[in-house]
């Protein structure tokens, strides 16, 4: 039996909303599901598993309609769905009056349910959200009689929030194997037995590394899963990275080094940089051109001007620079007390400047 397990589409999102790409990054979350139908279809799978946030927010009937004529598209492929705590079944959902294709079971009851397919003596469980939040762990309270079928379970949760469970716990639940969804960082949880498949796409700065989907195949006589495979399809990748300054660097050659880097591993691709080390302290960085030029969601600024706190302390003993210097320069500052005394220093400093004679 072979299968491809996907979670968290979030169809219908925008990343990245106050961004110029963010309307890119919408039609990528549609483009990188329609690369899960291609693969469903290349692949000859026998299941599409859809463990929850098929949907970012409540579908509308044109959603559906949308999603449907997909799995129109790959009818030899059984596609089973789930409601995240994202895409919920309410009472005035328009999935429940919905007539989905002969290859779709949409388990929409917030009871676990189940449906037995004969020609592979396969029985796939699942339950949807019907609040936005579970909080006690559902999962390990599940029992079935003994029994001769392979079985699939479709979840979504895994923090205290959404459906809380046991991570180790899941190896002795009665299933082949566990589809996961919520946890937008793929990861084999059990090996072998359960993992989340993660977003599909980033859908944020924070969700870095490679998204996409697992194909798997389960023995059809020992109900062992034989082949669990990571398959990357995301469009682009968040990619956060450190870049050191010193002394001598200058706006323009921090600008080269970061536009290097980028073109080194791909414009398509959404940065986040760090910059750390030592600067001249007459020296701000100002990479507005770059944002403007790539996709860069975040530039953040850490490093710290190299003053000479002992000379400047010699040169101002009694004013206000030297009893600033005094009053807050020690050995065990923390990063804030480190920025109150360069900006204060600055700002001083500056003061100095414009007031002495031309």
């Amino acid at each position: 039996m072979k299968f491809i397990h996907t979670a968290d589409i979030h169809w219908g999102m925008a990343p990245d909303s106050d961004k110029p790409w963010s309307k890119e990054r919408a039609q990528a979350i549609k483009d990188s599901f329609q690369e899960v139908i291609r693969q469903a279809k290349e692949r000859d799978v026998d299941f599409l598993f859809v463990s929850g946030d098929l949907f970012h927010r409540q579908p509308l009937a044109r959603d559906l309609k949308e999603i449907n004529y997909l799995f129109s598209t790959i009818p030899s492929v059984r596609v089973i769905l789930i409601a995240g705590n994202h895409d919920r079944i309410r009472s005035s959902s328009a999935v429940l009056s919905f007539s989905w294709c002969p290859n779709v079971t949409y388990f929409t009851g917030e009871d676990l349910d189940s449906v037995y397919f004969e020609e592979l003596n396969t029985e796939i469980f699942g339950f949807s959200y019907h609040t936005s939040e579970i909080r006690e762990d559902r999962l390990s309270q599940i029992q079935l009689p003994p029994g001769n079928r392979i079985r699939i379970l479709l979840a979504h949760g895994g923090d205290s929030l959404h459906l809380p469970f046991n991570r180790a716990g899941l190896a002795s639940l009665p299933f082949d194997y566990i589809a996961l969804g919520h946890i937008h960082k793929p990861e084999l949880v059990v090996e072998g037995k359960a993992a989340f498949s993660g977003s599909l796409e980033p859908l944020d700065k924070t969700e870095l590394g490679q998204h996409g989907f697992y194909y798997g195949e389960i023995n059809s006589l020992t109900h062992r899963v034989s082949v669990l495979e990571f398959v990357p399809a995301a469009k682009c990748q968040y990619i956060s990275l450190a870049v050191s300054v010193t002394p001598a660097t200058t706006n323009s050659e921090l600008a080269a080094s970061i536009s290097q880097e980028i073109g080194r591993r791909g414009p398509q691709h959404i940065y986040r940089f760090l910059i750390r080390g030592m600067r001249d302290p007459d020296i701000t960085f100002d990479l507005d051109v770059l944002s403007s030029r790539f996709r860069i969601v975040e530039i953040v600024d850490d490093s710290e001007p190299q003053y000479d706190f002992s000379a400047l302390f010699a040169e101002h003993p009694s004013d206000m620079i030297g009893f600033f210097i005094q009053a807050l320069q020690k050995d065990d500052m923390n990063p804030v007390e480190k920025k109150a005394l360069y900006y204060g220093i600055n700002a001083l400093l500056r003061t100095t400047d414009e007031r002495s004679p031309v």
